[in-house]
C-alpha cells in the first residue's frame, strides 16, 4: 500500500523523496513536513551541519490545492551547502579525474561506519562515493516522507510522539503519567528529554565527550496512541506488525537494538510478571471493549496491535566519526594509519527519536491502509468507522 524511497548524498545538490500509496484527499501543506524536518535538526551536541542547512521541502507532484491526488508524492530538499562541494561532488567528469582522486578523498577508513566495507563492495578507491550515501543525511527524506503518512494516520485519530530515556550512560526517569501532547512536552527539552534533572547530567558529558573529540550514543521512545486492534496479522512472517516495525527502526543508521513494550526485560522475569491481564472497558472500541492496565506487550501480541498505546524504544550506537580518530588502515598505501575526521555531531540521538516516529509512522500507515484500503481518505475513514462500529455493538458496548 505504502512505499517510500530516496535519493542524494550527503554533500549532493539534493535529497529526494517519493512516497506512493497515499490516497486522495488526505490535507497536506509543505509546512506540515517542514515542521518535521526541523524538529529533526534540532537536539544539544549536534554538529556544525545543522547550522548550515534549514530543510525545507519542495512539494513536486501529487499535492493540488493543500490535499494529496493519490498519485505519486515527490519532494525536494536542496542542500544549502551544495556550491562549497560542487568541485568534488559534481557528477560531470572534470579534468584531473582520471590523474587520480579528486579532493577530500577518504581512503582512511573509519572503524564502525560503512567506509571500509562499501568500497570492497562497490570495488571504489574513494570511500566517499559510500559514506556520501550512508550517511544520515539520507534520513532527511525519511522524515519528508513519515511527515506524510503522520497527517494521514491523524485523520484517523492516530498520534506519534517520542523521547529520549537514555545517553552517555544516564537514565531518564519515565514520567507515570505520559503528556498527552508528547512531543510538544521533548520538544522542549534540548534533549528531547521529559527529565530535567538528567538532562543536565546528560549536557555535562556530551561536553565531556566533545572535549575528548568522543562520540555518545543513547535510546528514544517512541509512543504510538489511538491505533485499533488488529492491524498486522499473526498469520505469515513477513505480516506480522512487530517484525516489519523492527525493519524499519533497524534500518535507520547507527540503531543496534529495538524492543517492544518489556523488550528484553520479559526475558528475565516470569510469566506472571510479563503478561497484561485483561479488563472490561466499555466505550473503548479501538481496545475491543477491553483494557491491559500494564501494558508490558508495548500494543502488540502476536503481530498485532491489542489497542493499546504503542511502545517501542530503539537504540543508536555512538556515531563512528570521531574527532579523535581510532585507528585503521590507509586503503590507498595499506599501512596503518588515523581514521578520517569528517564534520559530525557529537550526538545524534534526540533526532534519531524523529526519525524513529518517521520510520513508524510509514510502517503504520501502510498497516492502516492494508486493513481499512480504499481510494480516498473519507473511504478509509468509513471503513475504519464500520469496523468500529461492529467491534463496539460485538461487545455490547
Amino acid at each position: 500500500m505504502i512505499r517510500f524511497t530516496t535519493a542524494g548524498e550527503s554533500h549532493g545538490q539534493a535529497l529526494i523523496s517519493v512516497l506512493e500509496g497515499m490516497p486522495a484527499g488526505v490535507p497536506l501543506l509543505a509546512e506540515d513536513v517542514n515542521t518535521e524536518l526541523a524538529r529533526r535538526q534540532q537536539g544539544y551536541g549536534r554538529g556544525r551541519r545543522m547550522q548550515i542547512e534549514r530543510d525545507t521541502a519542495e512539494l513536486l507532484s501529487g499535492v493540488r490545492a493543500g490535499e494529496t491526488l493519490g498519485s505519486p508524492i515527490s519532494m525536494l530538499i536542496r542542500n544549502r551547502d551544495w556550491a562549497n562541494w560542487l568541485e568534488i561532488m559534481d557528477p560531470a567528469p572534470r579534468e584531473g579525474d582520471a590523474a587520480g582522486p579528486r579532493r577530500r578523498a577518504v581512503t582512511r577508513v573509519r572503524p564502525g561506519h560503512a567506509d571500509l566495507t562499501g568500497i570492497l563492495k562497490y570495488d571504489r578507491d574513494d570511500a566517499r562515493d559510500i559514506l556520501e550515501r550512508a550517511s544520515a543525511r539520507e534520513t532527511t527524506a525519511r522524515v519528508a516522507a513519515g511527515a506524510i503518512a503522520k497527517r494521514l494516520l491523524a485523520e484517523l485519530g492516530v498520534t506519534i510522539g517520542s523521547h529520549l530515556v537514555h545517553l552517555g550512560g544516564v537514565d531518564a526517569v519515565r514520567p507515570t503519567e505520559m503528556p498527552s501532547d508528547l512531543n510538544a512536552a521533548s520538544d522542549e527539552s534540548q534533549l528531547r528529554t521529559l527529565d530535567a534533572d538528567a538532562e543536565r547530567v546528560m549536557i555535562e558529558r556530551i561536553d565531556a565527550a566533545k572535549k575528548e573529540g568522543n562520540t555518545l550514543g543513547g535510546i528514544c521512545e517512541v509512543v504510538v496512541d489511538g491505533l485499533p486492534v488488529g492491524l498486522g496479522s499473526h498469520v505469515s512472517w513477513d505480516r506480522k506488525l512487530d517484525g516489519r516495525l523492527g525493519a524499519a527502526m533497524m534500518s535507520i543508521p547507527a540503531v543496534k537494538g529495538v524492543e517492544i513494550g518489556m523488550g528484553f526485560g520479559a526475558a528475565r522475569v516470569t510469566g506472571a510478571q510479563v503478561h497484561d491481564e485483561i479488563e472490561p472497558a466499555p466505550g473503548r472500541a479501538r481496545a475491543g471493549g477491553v483494557r491491559r492496565p500494564t501494558n508490558n506487550a508495548g500494543g502488540l501480541e502476536g503481530g498485532m496491535t491489542t489497542g493499546e498505546p504503542l511502545v517501542i524504544k530503539v537504540a543508536m550506537k555512538p556515531i563512528s566519526t570521531l574527532m579523535r580518530p581510532l585507528g585503521t588502515v590507509d586503503m590507498a598505501t595499506g599501512e596503518a594509519a588515523k581514521a578520517t575526521a569528517e564534520r559530525s555531531d557529537v550526538t545524534a540521538v534526540p533526532a534519531m527519536g524523529v526519525i524513529a516516529e518517521a520510520m513508524a509512522a510509514l510502517v503504520l500507515a501502510d498497516a492502516m491502509l492494508e486493513k481499512f484500503g480504499g481510494d480516498s481518505l473519507t473511504e478509509v475513514q468509513r471503513n475504519l468507522n464500520a469496523y468500529l462500529s461492529h467491534l463496539a455493538a460485538r461487545l455490547g458496548s
